[in-house]
Formats: structure tokens, C-alpha cells, sequence
């Protein structure tokens, strides 16, 4: 069976074919340019066409996807320029977050935090499953921060660097500047130390951004269009 089979549940198959290919999305496997086929894409998720269809209709909403024209559904790109953007709004928003956690989070909302950064940790160890442990943390640090208005404006940003991420996590001495990042955070919000949070938010951010952007100038593969998803034989 494929990594990426869905299992079938009535209430939720929208949402988890919708997760499969964010994530494909983030990981790198569907990189920008790439266009999605609806019937190749069935085969890969196992689901029919309405759940892929309402699916992509999500993700074109979140910016993650483009209608093409003569092409149909395709990965979309990032300027320079909209990534800049992207990541000065994201680091003053998360900046707030952080502080936002330090103030207000729960004991066991800082335990859940504590956790997603060694879960980090270990996926990078392991070498899978990084992209989906770092939205964990990302996932426990919005809902910590006690903002709702926050966590939603962050959400949508979060879905947009997601075509991003993938890239900047895979330049060489990235990775371990990113988990001593994460967990810089981490310290600070168990700490109770708002500014410190804040500026540890601010200070990952930005490095991240630098990397992105160091390789979208260059013109990176990341930003140019890849293979389509292959059938399945």
C-alpha cells in the first residue's frame, strides 16, 4: 500500500486527503510547478474524485495550489518577494505568540510543547517525518498562545510557508540550527519569560527566512516546476 492511502472514514475523508497532500506538499514531494491530476491522484490517495476535487478546491483557497490554464491544478510558486513578506508578517505574529505562551499557557500546554520539540528531535535523528512533527510544534505553540485571532492569521501564513519549508530545512547546517531554535522557545515559554519567548520566535524566523530566500534568488529547483506524480503500476 502506498504511504499516501487514506483511510476511509465518511466524516473526515475530506479533511485527511486534504492533509496527505499538504503534506506532500511541505515535504517536497509535490514541489512547485508540479501539476496534479486528478485520476493519478485517486489512484495514490485509493479515494474517488469528489473528496480529490474538494480537496484541491481547499487548497487552492490557501494560496497552495493554481489553476492553470490548458494545465488544470498545479503546485504553486513563491516570489521573492511574496516570501519576504510572508516571513516579516509571520515573524511578528509568532513573535507575539511566543509571548502570548509564556504568559498564558497551561502546565500541560507546556508539557505538549516540550514534547513536539523532541519529537522533532527524533524525526530528524530518524531522517522522516520532519515535516509533519514541526507543524506538531507549531500546532501546540498557536494553541498555547491565547489568541484566537492570532492562531487563525498565523494558520493561513503557516499554509502558504509550507511551500517553503521543505527547502529551508534541507540546506546544509539548517536542521541543527532549527532544533536548537525550537528549543530556545520551548525554554523560554516553560520559563515564563515573555520577552525571551518573543525574541527566540523572531530569532528562528528570521533565519529561516535568510535561507529561503538565499535559495529562491538563487533560483532554486524549489522554485522552478517538477516531475507530475507518476501512476502507480
Amino acid at each position: 500500500m502506498s504511504d499516501m492511502q487514506v483511510v476511509r472514514e465518511a466524516a473526515t475523508l475530506r479533511l485527511r486527503v486534504e492533509e496527505k497532500l499538504r503534506e506532500a506538499i511541505a515535504s517536497g514531494r509535490f514541489r512547485p510547478g508540479t501539476r496534479l491530476i486528478e485520476r493519478e491522484l485517486c489512484t495514490l490517495l485509493g479515494v474517488g474524485r469528489t473528496s480529490v476535487r474538494e480537496a484541491l478546491r481547499q487548497l487552492e483557497a490557501e494560496g497552495l495550489i493554481v489553476t492553470v490554464p490548458h494545465r488544470g491544478p498545479t503546485v504553486a510558486s513563491i516570489t521573492v518577494e511574496e516570501a519576504r513578506q510572508l516571513y516579516e508578517v509571520r515573524a511578528a505574529l509568532e513573535g507575539f505568540a511566543g509571548r502570548g505562551c509564556a504568559e498564558h499557557a497551561t502546565p500541560e500546554q507546556v508539557t505538549r510543547l516540550a514534547r513536539a520539540v523532541d519529537a522533532v528531535e527524533v524525526a530528524a535523528r530518524k531522517g522522516r517525518g520532519l515535516v509533519e512533527s514541526k507543524t506538531a510544534f507549531y500546532d501546540a505553540l498557536l494553541e498555547a498562545c491565547g489568541n484566537g485571532v492570532v492562531r487563525q492569521l498565523l494558520r493561513v501564513i503557516h499554509n502558504r510557508v509550507t511551500l517553503l519549508r521543505a527547502t529551508s530545512m534541507a540546506q546544509a547546517g539548517r536542521l541543527p540550527e532549527s532544533l536548537a531554535e525550537l528549543r530556545a522557545i520551548q525554554q523560554r515559554i516553560a520559563a515564563r519569560d515573555p520577552a525571551g519567548a518573543e525574541a527566540a520566535c523572531v530569532k528562528h524566523i528570521r533565519n529561516a527566512a535568510r535561507v529561503a530566500l538565499e535559495v529562491l534568488a538563487k533560483g532554486s529547483p524549489a522554485s522552478e516546476a517538477a516531475t507530475p506524480p507518476r501512476k502507480r503500476r
